[in-house]
């Protein structure tokens, strides 16, 4: 809860991965608050004052899934909103020439469409491909798979747009419309 509030305002991308995990989480423990916060929440919290916080949170976001009904699959809405104004800002950059995020999208398009070939994302954007690459890298770490030189090259290129994005998506929310320059 505290952590993706911050993430939200820092880094819209992590937020974006910590959202991902988090429903991931809410699945992995069947949709049980109690054995999410005995088994997940407490033993990361420094101090057990906040775990009434995150008892409302997780509830809030067990009851939202379950409204949205992606119980097996699927993100939240207000995660899909948070994509899709990427989307915008992404195809705005591309389309007035950002010179700087041009090059780095330039770079990761074609590990974007190779993640695309091999994944069941055919419907997705190169947006939304990114996250779910970054998200499955997360989850190779997690299970401490190895990660060839050339797939974390792939990884790597996605990650240095998405943060390129994320920089420009808090300039944006912030008022700077500087963002367009590059």
């Amino acid at each position: 809860m505290q952590v993706a509030q911050q993430k939200l305002n820092e880094n819209i991308a992590e937020y974006v991965l910590y959202m991902y995990q988090v429903e991931d989480v809410i699945r992995a423990y069947h949709f049980d608050v109690d054995a999410i916060l005995k088994n997940y929440v407490q033993p990361q919290l420094p101090d057990a004052s906040f775990i009434n916080q995150y008892r409302e949170w997780y509830q809030g976001l067990v009851a939202q899934m379950k409204n949205q009904k992606i119980e097996k699959i699927g993100h939240l809405v207000s995660t899909q909103e948070i994509l899709i104004e990427l989307s915008y800002l992404h195809n705005t950059m591309v389309s007035m020439e950002n010179i700087k995020y041009s090059g780095v999208y330039s770079h990761a398009t074609n590990y974007i469409d190779e993640f695309k070939a091999k994944s069941n994302l055919k419907d997705k954007n190169h947006i939304e491909i990114a996250f779910h690459a970054m998200y499955m890298k997360l989850l190779l770490k997690l299970q401490k798979k190895e990660i060839s030189a050339e797939t974390e090259d792939a990884f790597d290129s996605m990650r240095i747009m998405l943060a390129y994005l994320s920089k420009s998506y808090h300039k944006m929310k912030s008022g700077d419309t500087d963002f367009l320059k590059g």
